[in-house]
C-alpha cells in the first residue's frame, strides 16, 4: 500500500504561484508513474500532469502546459506540481496519484493503483 498526502494548497490571485507536494510513505515512489489529476465542482476529475518512473519523461494537460511543472524527490519519497501564472480556471481540488504499470503518457486515471485526499486551490480573478 501507498499513502499519499497532498499539501500546499490555497488561496492565491490570478498570476499567482503555488507548490503543491504529495508526500508519500508505506513503499518507495521510485517504482510508480505519479500523476497530479484535478476535479472543479460540477466537473469530471481531468489529468493535469504526469511523470515517468525512469526516464523523468513528462506529459501536461494542454491549458498547463508551460505554466505547471511536475518534479519528483524519490529520496524524499515525494512529487511535486509547480504551478505558475494561475488562472481562475485552475480553481479545484488537486490529486496526487500512483501508478505501478502505467506510463505519462497515458492520460486515463484508471491507470493509477493510489490516490491522495486531494487539496483546495482557488484562484480568484
Amino acid at each position: 500500500q501507498v499513502q499519499l498526502v497532498e499539501s500546499g494548497g490555497g488561496s492565491v490571485q490570478a498570476g499567482g504561484s503555488l507548490r503543491l507536494s504529495c508526500a508519500a510513505s508505506g513503499r518507495p515512489i521510485a517504482p510508480y508513474v505519479m500523476g497530479w489529476f484535478r476535479q472543479a465542482p460540477g466537473k469530471e476529475r481531468e489529468f493535469v500532469a504526469a511523470i515517468n518512473r525512469r526516464d523523468g519523461l513528462t506529459n501536461y494537460l494542454n491549458s498547463v502546459e508551460g505554466r505547471f511543472t511536475i518534479s519528483r524527490d524519490n529520496a524524499k519519497n515525494t512529487a511535486y506540481l509547480q504551478m505558475n501564472s494561475l488562472k481562475h480556471e485552475d480553481t479545484a481540488v488537486y490529486y496526487c496519484a500512483a501508478s505501478l504499470a502505467g506510463s505519462a503518457d497515458d492520460t486515463s486515471h484508471a491507470q493509477y493503483n493510489y490516490w491522495g485526499r486531494g487539496t483546495q486551490v482557488t484562484v480568484s480573478s
